[in-house]
């Protein structure tokens, strides 16, 4: 039996649950009698993949609402040497803050989502769950003249789905983020962050807003920030070059989801407010409106060639190719470069206007209606009694030294 436990909020009032994971011959069934989210089914080994169901619900959690999550695990079991095929970013046991915030139930806001509000349903893949923390980050304060320093422990993990048409019209993705920092500055905070505009997204190489569709949910609210996404333009421009040039791969394929974090009151009233960037490098997807599923693949121009001669050069499809005599990669290979592995998070703002508390807020979803009690759907956040406004927090860029690749890692991740 393995046995994980979960903090929920911090030391000074924490629930700790204990949830009996992996033992059942059943898949999706606990034997604790724990109920499954939607989240913890959703993955299924595809053909690349060498481990069962079984194994992949061993790395699985109780959230608050009592039921089964999914939650991090290695791209490879450490007991059996089967793959999974992707993987989650780094792994929180790290963290200094580990300690106190235990194993992430992935999906949960989604989950609470379904219950603020049956009619607007948001329920991502597991792939694209990814963690990025740093222990005793330097920050930057810009108001106190160089004569305060600031350190700060970061866990931070974001549904950044790279691999699917998802992100060109879905603007909701689920957003984990804690901080514990040397000037009384604390949050531990979970939403579901609503990330530009529902139906577009902003392209990579020149700002564009394209529109795509209707987002789902039909009824997705606006938020701040901007999800930049390469197309078929930018790939054109920049991947496909003439003789004698070299194809700029990030030019061509870089995202970069920059995100408005806010928690407020009923009134309107900000608690707390953050804008990080997460950006990815040789992503499995661009927008193509030419093709059925509007799904293009960064291996597929590795092979092609324009009318007038311009093809990708050197670079990460020369790399992968041996320069066009490799043949045959394609979108899942696990040989394919493009498998969004290589990611950065730029922390940039940290805000909490809250110096009278109280320190546990429950919140919709979004991150809005925050009340000191707990209501249908809500969501329990937890925010330091302080006011750091006036010290103009930020943080800097973290994990682009990091590649999160793995034995048999492959898009879809």
């Amino acid at each position: 039996m393995i046995r994980n436990i979960v903090y929920l909020g911090t030391p000074a009032a924490a629930v700790v649950i204990l949830a009996a994971c992996g033992d059942s011959s059943v898949a999706g069934l606990d034997p604790n009698g724990a109920q499954a989210s939607v989240a913890y089914l959703a993955w299924k080994p595809g053909p690349n993949d060498t481990c069962p169901i079984a194994v992949h619900q061993k790395y699985s959690t109780v959230g608050p609402d009592g039921k089964l999550y999914p939650t991090w695990h290695p791209p490879v079991d450490p007991e059996t040497g089967c793959t999974f095929g992707h993987e989650h970013g780094r792994d929180p046991h790290g963290s200094n803050l580990f300690g106190k915030v235990g194993d992430l139930p992935l999906g949960y806001a989604n989950e609470q989502l379904d219950t603020w509000d049956p009619s607007g349903r948001r329920h991502e893949d597991h792939f694209g769950h990814k963690y990025e923390w740093e222990n005793d980050v330097s920050m930057r304060v810009a108001s106190a003249g160089g004569v305060l320093s600031v350190k700060c422990d970061i866990m931070y993990k974001l549904h950044q789905g790279t691999h699917s048409k998802d992100a060109f019209t879905n603007n909701l993705h689920e957003v984990v983020y804690h901080a514990s920092c040397t000037d009384g500055t604390e949050v531990h905070m979970t939403i579901m962050a609503a990330i530009g505009t529902p139906g577009e997204f902003t392209r990579t190489c020149d700002g564009a807003h394209i529109q795509v569709g209707t987002a789902t949910p039909a009824n997705s609210p606006h938020g701040g920030g901007q999800r930049v996404i390469p197309d078929m333009t930018c790939v054109q421009r920049h991947l496909l070059v003439p003789s004698g040039s070299v194809s700029d791969d990030r030019a061509a394929l870089h995202e970069s989801w920059q995100q408005s974090l806010v928690l407020r009151t009923p009134e309107g009233k900000v608690l707390a407010s953050m804008n990080p960037y997460f950006q990815v490098f040789q992503p499995s997807r661009f927008y193509d409106p030419a093709k059925s599923d509007i799904t293009g693949r960064p291996i597929d121009m590795c092979y092609f060639v324009e009318a007038n001669g311009d093809q990708a050069r050197g670079g990460a499809c020369g790399a992968a190719t041996q320069n066009g005599s490799l043949t045959g990669i394609v979108y899942d290979d696990p040989r394919s470069p493009f498998n969004g592995v290589r990611r950065v998070f730029d922390m940039n703002s940290l805000n909490v206007e809250n110096a009278d508390g109280p320190t546990v807020w429950y919140t919709d979803p979004f991150g809005g209606h925050a009340k000191t009690s707990p209501f249908p759907g809500s969501i329990r956040q937890f925010l330091a009694r302080i006011d750091n406004t006036g010290l103009d927090l930020s943080g800097p860029g973290i994990g682009s030294n990091r590649n999160y690749g793995g034995v048999g890692v492959h898009p879809p991740n």
